[in-house]
């Protein structure tokens, strides 16, 4: 890995609090993890340079808050890992989770296994996989997903990797009412019997993660 001598995003005031409460103990974890992305992140492409400054609150705390919506001791498939965004978030603030990145470029799944193991995380699987590929190899309670797709397209390599049981928690942004209406047929297609839109750390963040939470 790169050293770790570049200058890092400030963590202060209400982002810093924020991640005291979201990560707890594990919070140095988290600070080594934001070096990665600040780091070889930005040099392997996974991240842009500009996204330095607001690492832990656009990116980190963003996808870590999503863990108040997972039950103790599941398991999680995270779709199109990339730069671990929410994967490793969730490895690092719920240890007690079980997780499995699933991503398809061979650099990306470099990247994560070198940080997964410089972390030590001992909760995180990598699969070098396209998610479609993935089914029937994963067994998962959740699926997660950020920035991978529109809903319509993202149903069709989430939800089978569910086996007809479990929920699909895809973070989105302001067109999340939009997308759920275009997926409305293929939701039906699936059997979802909830679809809904959620507000993760909303007493932590200033914006909080707007989640689409699908239940099977």
């Amino acid at each position: 890995m790169s050293d770790m001598s570049i200058e890092l995003p400030v963590l202060s005031g209400d982002a810093l609090e924020a991640a005291q409460k979201v990560f707890g103990d594990r919070l140095p974890v988290a600070q080594r993890y934001v070096q990665h992305l600040a780091s070889s992140g930005i040099e392997r492409g996974l991240i842009g340079p500009r996204e330095v400054p607001r690492l832990w609150e656009r990116h980190v705390l963003n996808c870590a808050v999503v863990q108040e919506l997972i039950e103790q001791g599941a398991t999680v498939a995270d779709v199109g890992s990339g730069a671990g965004l929410p994967g490793l978030c969730l490895a690092i603030a719920r240890p007690d989770l079980s997780l499995t990145l699933i991503e398809p470029l061979e650099r990306r799944v470099i990247w994560l296994t070198e940080v997964v193991e410089d972390l030590g995380l001992e909760n995180v699987d990598i699969m070098r996989s396209r998610a479609e590929q993935a089914v029937g190899y994963v067994e998962a309670d959740y699926v997660t997903a950020r920035a991978v797709s529109a809903l319509v397209g993202l149903l069709d390599i989430t939800l089978p990797i569910l086996r007809g049981t479990g929920q699909l928690l895809a973070l989105k942004g302001r067109t999340a009412t939009e997308e759920i209406t275009k997926a409305k047929k293929k939701l039906n297609k699936y059997g979802a019997r909830k679809t809904e839109i959620l507000l993760a750390g909303e007493d932590l963040l200033e914006e909080p993660t707007t989640v689409v939470r699908v239940t099977l």
